[in-house]
């Protein structure tokens, strides 16, 4: 088995994630990890998924289209890497949340700091409704902080760069997040 991993988008609706769980699992394919999510009214989905080996990424795109393209979808799908991840140094799990008013460049601006760091995004949630209400805009990072990383620096610039764009920061180590938040 090789793995491959399947992209989904299209305008939201009832019955994507059984359609392409349908294709899949025709096609001897084993689905291993999904992530979806709706914004605004368009659906994402990432499925990642073990392909039997005598299944051609070409087939499976055309098995896929079969069934998605009349549910006005698009798939893309790509065989991944057999050497496994990329190399990430030891990290620690973190939460950074920022609430400020909506503008152009916020995502770029804190995702530009976070790179020249070598922090790493494993997930990132940002909802903007318009406005200046701080409490209408906000972005939750999960992130990996490599553990060599000087955290003391890491947090000012990022406290810094955060006055820069007119946001609240906060980090927390996700840990003491989800302590917090738990209900």
């Amino acid at each position: 088995m090789k793995k491959a991993i399947v992209s989904v988008i299209g305008h939201d609706r009832p019955g994507i994630i059984a359609a392409v769980a349908d294709v899949l699992f025709v096609s001897g394919c084993n689905i291993e990890d999904v992530s979806q999510t709706i914004l605004q009214t368009e659906f994402a989905g990432v499925f990642i998924a073990s392909i039997p080996d005598s299944l051609e990424t070409g087939e499976l795109v055309r098995r896929l289209g079969e069934k998605l393209e009349p549910m006005g979808l698009a798939a893309l799908v790509r065989e991944m890497d057999p050497a496994g991840i990329w190399g990430a140094p030891a990290s620690e799990p973190f939460v950074i949340t920022t609430l400020g008013p909506d503008r152009l460049g916020l995502v770029a601006g804190i995702t530009e700091l976070l790179a020249s760091f070598g922090v790493n995004i494993a997930s990132l949630k940002a909802v903007f409704r318009g406005g200046v209400n701080p409490r209408s805009n906000i972005m939750i990072y999960e992130v990996d902080i490599p553990s060599a990383l000087d955290q003391n620096l890491f947090r000012e610039a990022l406290y810094e760069r955060g006055r820069e764009l007119g946001l609240e920061i906060s980090l927390q180590h996700r840990d003491i997040f989800e302590a917090i938040h738990r209900i």
